[in-house]
């Protein structure tokens, strides 16, 4: 007589994220290399803007002490919006390299479910991504982020959606162009962040340029955050458009994903991994 083990879909579903979680910390475990976008750069661009931020408030007549808390607030926040991004796109990433996608792909695995393992594992990276810009930005320059109050908690929040929309964009664009795309996983942000005035409020930017920075969410969800550092009321204007068009920007990425990998299948492009 046989004994069978029933396990409920939902605890099967758990088991296969948590895997993935885990399969992606032995890749940073074994590759300490890795720890480079997690840790280095955070602290090499708060050093930078911080510096600046610092410069500005002892050159400037008048608003220099706002510039430099523009600049701090701003490398905090945008920290969660790149190791967001950077880590779910790079997860997905580092299975194209180990040509595992179609090991993946014959597995019970759902789509979704690696996605959020990754996502998951992209948490604990955020988190020390963060807290390492927040940390030197406290030892180095004053700026506790924590003081601003919990307003950010939803700024933040809209910002990781967003970073996690973005790299469905990009795992989008290398299931379909290979790995020409890859470097989008890096470069996309670095087009995203001028044009979300991260340190600075839209009417900086050149007039042509206002408009296509007023239909991105990273806009409306910075200037929310940029209120709360200056000690101004609750925003709820800019905190309406922005998760408004988060929620759009969330939707049009799991289409297009979603579109992509119906074409992966359809065209059999796993051959260019495995």
């Amino acid at each position: 007589m046989s004994t069978e083990i029933y396990t409920s879909p939902a605890l099967a579903s758990f088991w296969r994220i948590m895997a993935i979680a885990r399969r992606h910390a032995y890749v940073l475990q074994r590759s300490p290399h890795r720890t480079f976008d997690v840790v280095v750069w955070p602290v090499v661009d708060v050093l930078l803007f911080g510096s600046i931020g610092v410069f500005a408030s002892t050159r400037a007549q008048g608003g220099g002490q706002q510039v430099a808390l523009y600049l701090l607030a701003g490398v905090v926040l945008w920290h969660v919006v790149y190791q967001a991004q950077i880590a779910l796109a790079t997860g997905f990433l580092e299975e194209t390299w180990s040509r595992n996608v179609l090991n993946l792909m014959v597995t019970p695995m759902r789509e979704w479910e690696y996605v959020a393992g990754v996502a998951l594992f992209g948490l604990v990276k955020l988190v020390a991504g963060v807290g390492a810009v927040a940390l030197i930005a406290w030892v180095a320059y004053a700026f506790n982020i924590t003081a601003i109050g919990l307003g950010l908690v939803p700024v933040a929040a809209l910002l990781l959606v967003i970073g996690w929309s973005i790299a469905l964009f990009v795992i989008g664009l290398v299931l379909r162009f290979g790995s020409g795309a890859e470097a989008l996983a890096w470069g996309i942000l670095f087009v995203v962040m001028p044009m979300s005035g991260v340190f600075y409020p839209v009417s900086a930017l050149p007039a042509v340029l206002r408009p296509i920075a007023e239909a991105l969410p990273t806009t409306h969800a910075f200037a929310a955050g940029r209120a709360f550092a200056a000690g101004e009321a609750t925003p709820w204007h800019e905190l309406g458009l922005a998760l408004a068009d988060t929620v759009g920007l969330t939707a049009l990425a799991l289409g297009y994903l979603g579109w992509m990998l119906r074409i992966f299948r359809k065209r059999g492009y796993v051959t260019r991994y495995s």
